[in-house]
């Protein structure tokens, strides 16, 4: 009898997470938002030739959000050459590069972002998002609590953000589950998401940096 409490608790506590959680990828993690893309260009030096920028700045935000990565990461490197200290393109760059995968380098992009630019709120979410990728818990809750911080009233993104906070603490305490567990969490989390749209977090625009360093 008391096994079979014990089971019923537990799976009571994995509906939870189950729920809580879902936010997150079927992996348990954030993806990268296309929403947080930067579209506009806020700032242009005076000796930058003004029309070519913006429209190289648009188009690899378009490339971005089709996720034409290997094109937006040509031409984010065009806008850098012209634009150099631009927060803006650093943040793309960042998203670019998370999209490909590589991570150490998306993480540096944000970081030249956030030097550029402190308030840059998207870069500290796509901070978060390298250094969860990397298996940086702790470091990845400094830079979302930061996100938070700097978040807007009413910011959709402020209760993501919350979650993840919850999970990657909660993964901190309990370490690693056991594999028949988190294979439960993964599926049951892919079937809520599937039925609940993720439309209500989204946000037509927030702002995003990238900083250029060589990519061999």
């Amino acid at each position: 009898m008391a096994s079979k409490k014990i089971a019923l608790i537990l799976v009571i506590v994995l509906v939870f997470l189950t729920f809580f959680i879902s936010d997150f990828n079927n992996k348990g993690g954030l993806e990268p938002e296309s929403t947080l893309v930067e579209k506009t260009v806020s700032k242009i030096n005076a000796d930058t030739p003004e029309n070519e920028l913006q429209q190289q700045f648009k188009k690899a935000a378009e490339q971005l959000n089709g996720r034409e990565y290997d094109a937006a990461l040509k031409t984010l490197h065009r806008v850098l050459e012209l634009a150099p200290n631009m927060p803006e393109a650093h943040t793309n760059m960042g998203y670019t590069l998370l999209g490909m995968q590589r991570y150490e380098i998306a993480k540096n992009y944000f970081e030249s972002a956030i030097d550029l630019n402190s308030y840059q709120g998207n870069a500290y979410w796509g901070l978060a998002v390298a250094y969860e990728k990397l298996d940086d818990l702790p470091a990845a809750m400094g830079a979302m609590r930061s996100y938070i911080h700097l978040a807007a009233p009413g910011d959709p993104y402020v209760r993501r953000a919350r979650s993840a906070l919850w999970e990657w603490q909660t993964a901190l305490a309990r370490g690693p589950l056991p594999e028949a567990e988190q294979e439960w969490l993964d599926q049951n989390q892919k079937l809520w998401i599937e039925r609940n749209s993720a439309t209500v977090d989204r946000v037509d625009q927030l702002e995003t940096e990238i900083i250029l360093s060589p990519i061999k």
